[in-house]
């Protein structure tokens, strides 16, 4: 069983900037693609972003050119930068894993973690 704990969430005025985290346990990081999700208020799940093993990367429209997925095999964790957030970027963001990497692009995993909050308001 996959232990995943986001953080690094908040408050950020339109414009800002914030980077938040995903550390991994229960499962050999390595060989697992990694997902950023997101549900706002009302809002289905979405796939934000997603990174392959090998650093293979795909983004939601909404979010290119302003965010980035990366990861860290020797920290177990996978992170999101967040640039020129919009208020429409405001938002539960979760992670998730799985070692087939159409998997992270379905997005449809049986269990998530808490979620951390990101609130982008003036």
């Amino acid at each position: 069983q996959v232990q995943l704990v986001e953080s690094g969430g908040g408050l950020v005025q339109p414009g800002g900037s914030l980077r938040i985290s995903c550390a991994v346990s229960g499962r050999i990081f390595s060989v697992n693609s990694m997902g950023w999700y997101r549900q706002a208020p009302g809002k289905q799940r979405e796939l934000v972003a997603a990174i392959g093993t090998g650093g293979r990367t795909n983004y939601a429209d909404s979010v290119k050119g302003r965010f980035t997925i990366s990861r860290d095999n020797a920290k177990n964790t996978v992170y999101l930068q967040m640039n020129s957030l919009k208020p429409e970027d405001t938002a539960v963001y979760y992670c998730n894993a799985h070692p087939f990497y159409g998997a992270v692009l379905a997005g449809t995993f049986d269990s998530w973690g808490q979620g951390t909050h990101v609130t982008v308001s003036s």
